[in-house]
């Protein structure tokens, strides 16, 4: 890596309160990749060889079964994946791909489990990514079986509105078919419910969406901050 992108890595949040010589050891040993989109970055059932950490773009974590495929999250700058793997030196549970042009820092799992080990701030750190994953997946879970398609989908709109600045207005940060994955729906649920919601005040064109009646909307989602509050 060249000096500028070393002191641009420094600021991750996964090294914020590292020891300098701790995160220099690491960086001298990783490296800094652009992918264009729909680039494999990890296979499910291969050996965690890296710690993946997103600086620019969004990653797609998924997993397959047969002939099914299911979006598990979706990530963006700052987030890391798949830790335990990495932590455990066991395999990958799930793949991940590029959705979008991304660079990625890809630090050996060799020197992420030593840096755990010697440094309290990056096992700190470390800790705090497996948390946020750990309780990622018991929200979804929840909302998996707790809600209904037309339900997951209504509470994903009020969420990706407020991410956006609540403006009512928002464009979708991927296409419909990842999105309909990622909500646990086949993609024609999807148009249906996007139809569905028309009476709510929802209007979906192309890639555009416009909410014009939010209590509506909200009435129906019924959000709750134990499974809708990303800071919760």
């Amino acid at each position: 890596m060249r000096p500028a992108e070393i002191a641009e890595m420094r600021g991750l949040p996964l090294f914020a309160r590292s020891a300098a010589a701790a995160v220099d050891a690491m960086l001298r040993v990783s490296f800094l990749q652009r992918f264009p989109p729909r680039v494999e970055l990890a296979r499910e059932g291969d050996n965690a060889d890296f710690l993946h950490v997103v600086v620019d773009g969004q990653v797609e974590v998924f997993a397959s079964y047969r002939e099914r495929e299911t979006t598990i999250s979706v990530l963006g700058p700052g987030h890391s994946f798949i830790v335990a793997a990495v932590v455990l030196d066991r395999v990958y549970l799930k793949s991940a791909r590029t959705l979008s042009p991304a660079r990625i820092l890809l630090i050996p799992a060799e020197a992420v489990r030593r840096s755990f080990i010697e440094d309290p701030a990056f096992a700190r750190a470390l800790t705090h990514e497996l948390a946020w994953a750990y309780r990622s997946v018991v929200k979804e879970l929840k909302n998996q079986k707790l809600r209904s398609g037309l339900e997951r989908l209504a509470n994903w709109m009020l969420s990706r509105d407020a991410e956006t600045g609540g403006r009512g207005r928002f464009e979708l940060p991927f296409d419909k078919k990842v999105l309909a994955s990622r909500l646990g729906m086949a993609p024609e649920v999807l148009s249906r419910s996007f139809a569905t919601l028309g009476k709510y005040g929802v209007r979906v064109s192309g890639a555009e969406v416009v909410l014009t009646d939010r209590a509506a909307l909200t009435n129906l989602a019924r959000p709750s901050p134990t499974i809708d509050d990303p800071d919760a």
